[in-house]
């Protein structure tokens, strides 16, 4: 029997094909099944208009059965089959596809109709793992049954063989094994159940498996010591009907939750379910978990986000990031599409318009979502921040605030006067008349930022003040500048705009103690000035410049080396008695003003969480003024 060749493709397409175009091997027996299911789709369209086939839909199925002595492995299905023709256009030709064809053909499919297989390589991931592919095949309507064989790119033949039933039957000789890659493990049923299980879950028909088993001899069942016999039994691997496909009145949330849990190994119950179907430009379903649980590896370069795509129940990659925008990179789920436009590996994608729609589509129902929880849930929301709010902060701080005004309404925090998480719209909805500017303060925890000195004029006046304890929250306001037409204003840092009315209406020039604090701690702070802040409290210190405390403390702790620091300004609390006290001793003991003077900033960084730099010096101070 003379060998042909590959008509279209060298040998060195065919081993791209072979090496490149996937990324897994196990990839080859998703595309065999598929094609399977292609080969019965079309032998199903037939059977609606004619009655001489004697089949119907239930009669249709996938078998595979693994031989680990002659290492083969053997994927049956009674679709259409193919005759002569077929094989050499479908197999002899690498890139061409006969299901493209079918498709294009039907000028009005069924809505049970959708062929996938629109690529015509698929087949040939088998090389892969094989070192020779039969396929043994009998078209409907034809008399004759053909064999292909192949060894790969040295060509193929074609003969008549002995095939009663119409259909195909694929038989892979595996590869022998390598130090570096065992081919016997896709003869292994565990193996098989898995890649079934992954990729081909919810194809159409039933993908049938004869599996062995164990079990107790019936005659030793109440034996001190049974005896156990193999048996072997025809198991159906997939599940066929994808939960996503059925009617959301019809699915209990703990059928939900089971999915979830099973399908993306969560210990955690999703704290809301997104159930969508569109049709229109591009036609859709999605099924969409929010956790209520950040996963252990969430804040890792190990966590994978992107969401499951599927085409017509085939698995097409398991984290398809282009769906989700990174902000809500914490939703997990599935999405199924026939209108994809896919490359020949269906393991990428083409960005192409319908797959940005569909992510639009997906990024607005999530935020609806979410606002609709923050609304009518505010538990549940609350619960879900505190374990994805951190996200949302970085998304707001994010491509330079490309995506602020998607996001800031779906922000908390603790209110001063609340004692409790608030959003921005409520903080604003409460100002008071003639407030002009949203307060907040930093610190490690609300304690901390309680004991601040610096809040102490804007809770005297009754004002309230949101509480920034998170890494993130500072780096996220100022990237929002303003809310509503309402500027941020750190309370630690910036000018409150506000008077202190306690203050003494003396105001005498204060020029020479401002000068002379300048003078004793040199280049320690930037500036001295008079707080306008201060009410109970001595001395506090703010931060000039676009570099707050809070930042300075975050740099030096995720980059020990970076010297990042603020620019220090000393706020002097003129009424205070130990001001008082420090500005009298110039004039009497200059040297025990100059102690005041470190003593009191010495105090400021001690109050605003920053390290001493010779705590020991600062010991020895306070001492030799007791």
């Amino acid at each position: 029997m003379a060998k042909k060749q590959f008509k279209s493709e060298s040998k060195r397409l065919l081993d791209l094909m072979i090496n490149s175009i996937y990324t897994h091997k196990e990839i080859f027996l998703r595309e065999i099944i598929s094609n399977a299911s292609d080969a019965i789709d079309k032998l199903c369209f037939i059977a609606l208009t004619d009655d001489k086939l004697g089949m119907t839909r239930s009669d249709f199925k996938i078998f595979i059965e693994a031989d680990k002595d002659s290492r083969t492995l053997k994927i049956t299905d009674n679709g259409i089959g193919m005759d002569k023709d077929d094989l050499e256009n479908n197999l002899g030709t690498i890139a061409n596809s006969g299901s493209f064809r079918f498709k294009q053909e039907l000028e009005e499919k069924p809505d049970d109709i959708d062929i996938i297989g629109q690529f015509g390589v698929g087949f040939y991931s088998a090389f892969m793992v094989a070192k020779q592919i039969t396929v043994n095949t009998k078209k409907y309507g034809c008399d004759t049954a053909y064999c292909w064989q192949s060894s790969g790119a040295d060509g193929y033949t074609v003969s008549e063989c002995d095939k009663q039933d119409i259909g195909t039957e694929i038989i892979l000789t595996m590869k022998d094994n390598t130090d570096d890659e065992n081919y016997d493990e896709f003869l292994e049923q565990y193996r098989i159940q898995s890649l079934v299980k992954k990729y081909s879950d919810y194809i159409r028909y039933p993908i049938l498996m004869d599996v062995k088993k164990s079990r107790v001899k019936e005659e030793t069942k109440d034996s001190d010591k049974p005896e156990y016999e193999e048996y072997t039994d025809r198991e159906t691997l997939n599940s066929m009907i994808p939960i996503w496909q059925r009617p959301k009145k019809d699915v209990a949330q703990e059928e939900y939750d089971r999915f979830y849990s099973e399908k993306f190994l969560a210990s955690d119950k999703p704290i809301k379910t997104i159930v969508t179907s569109v049709e229109g430009v591009v036609t859709y379903k999605a099924l969409l978990f929010i956790p209520s649980a950040t996963p252990y590896d969430y804040y890792t370069k190990e966590y994978k986000k992107g969401l499951q795509l599927y085409s017509s129940g085939v698995m097409i990659t398991e984290n398809c990031e282009e769906l989700v925008p990174e902000y809500f990179r914490f939703v997990k789920g599935i999405v199924d599409t026939a209108d994809l436009s896919l490359n020949i590996s269906r393991e990428m994608l083409q960005h192409d318009r319908h797959l940005l729609t569909i992510a639009q589509n997906i990024e607005k129902k999530i935020k609806n979502e979410l606002n609709s929880m923050l609304k009518n849930d505010r538990e549940s929301y609350e619960k879900f921040f505190s374990a994805f709010g951190r996200q949302l902060k970085y998304g707001v701080v994010a491509d330079y605030g490309m995506h602020k005004d998607e996001l800031q309404d779906l922000l908390l925090f603790y209110s001063s006067t609340e004692k409790k998480p608030v959003t921005l719209s409520e903080y604003v909805d409460r100002m008071k008349e003639g407030q002009e500017r949203i307060y907040f303060a930093t610190g490690e925890n609300a304690a901390a930022i309680d004991a601040l000195p610096q809040t102490e004029l804007l809770r005297s006046k009754g004002y309230e003040i949101l509480y920034c304890t998170d890494d993130a929250d500072e780096f996220t306001l100022q990237t929002l500048m303003m809310y509503r037409e309402k500027r941020f204003c750190s309370a630690t840092n910036d000018d409150l705009g506000i008077e202190n009315e306690d203050k003494d209406e003396d105001k005498k020039d204060n020029t020479a103690l401002i000068t002379f604090v300048k003078e004793t701690l040199g280049d320690k702070v930037a500036e001295v000035v008079e707080s306008k802040k201060l009410v109970s409290h001595p001395v506090c210190l703010t931060a000039k410049g676009g570099i707050s405390f809070e930042m300075e403390k975050y740099f030096n702790a995720v980059q020990p080396d970076s010297g990042m620091k603020a620019q220090r300004v000393l706020e002097l609390n003129l009424s205070h008695p130990a001001v008082k006290n420090m500005e009298s001793l110039i004039q009497t003991d200059i040297n025990k003003a100059k102690k005041y003077a470190e003593v009191l900033y010495s105090q400021a960084l001690l109050i605003a969480g920053l390290p001493l730099e010779n705590p020991s010096e600062y010991t020895d101070l306070v001492c030799s003024l007791m």
